[in-house]
C-alpha cells in the first residue's frame, strides 16, 4: 500500500472505554482475566484511568472525575452509558505524524500535544474525518 509507507504508526497501543464506575469496572476487568497494571489520575482532562495488557496492547478504562470533562460528555450522549470511547496508536513522532496527517487534511481536535496518562504525549484525530471515530495517537516520553 502506499499509504502505509507514509505512516508512522508502530501499533495499536491501546483501546479506550469510558466506563460509570472505575472501582467496578476495574473489578470485572480483573475477573475477566486481564492483567491489570495501574491507576492514574489526569486532572488536566478530568478524567481517571486504569490501565490492562493483554499482548502488546493495553485496555484503558476511563472515568470521568467532574461533570464537564470529554468522558462525562461522552456518557451523557450514549444516554447515560460507557462503551468504547477511543483507539490509540502509538507513534515514533507525534509532531511529525501531525504535521502530515494536517497537511493530508485530516482535522486534529486540539492543535497542541498534550500530557497524557502513562508518560505519554497524546493528541486526537477529528472523528468526521476518521469515520466518527475518535483516534488517538500517542508517543512515549524519554
Amino acid at each position: 500500500m502506499k499509504l502505509a509507507s507514509k505512516l508512522s504508526l508502530n501499533k495499536i497501543d491501546h483501546v479506550g472505554i469510558a466506563v460509570l464506575d472505575l472501582d467496578i469496572a476495574i473489578n470485572k476487568y480483573k475477573r475477566l482475566g486481564f492483567n491489570y497494571l495501574k491507576r492514574e489520575l489526569l486532572n488536566n482532562m478530568n478524567v481517571e484511568v486504569a490501565f490492562f495488557q493483554i499482548g502488546e496492547s493495553k485496555i484503558e478504562l476511563l472515568a470521568a472525575i467532574k461533570d464537564n470533562g470529554p468522558i462525562a460528555k461522552f456518557i451523557s450522549r450514549k444516554g447515560g452509558k460507557g462503551g468504547i470511547h477511543h483507539l490509540a496508536f502509538s507513534v515514533k513522532d507525534i509532531g511529525q505524524e501531525l504535521e502530515r496527517l494536517k497537511n493530508s487534511g485530516i482535522s486534529i481536535v486540539k492543535d497542541e500535544v498534550q500530557e497524557g496518562a502513562g508518560n505519554k504525549r497524546i493528541a486526537f484525530l477529528h472523528p468526521k474525518d476518521t469515520e466518527d471515530a475518535l483516534i488517538e495517537l500517542c508517543q512515549q516520553n524519554e
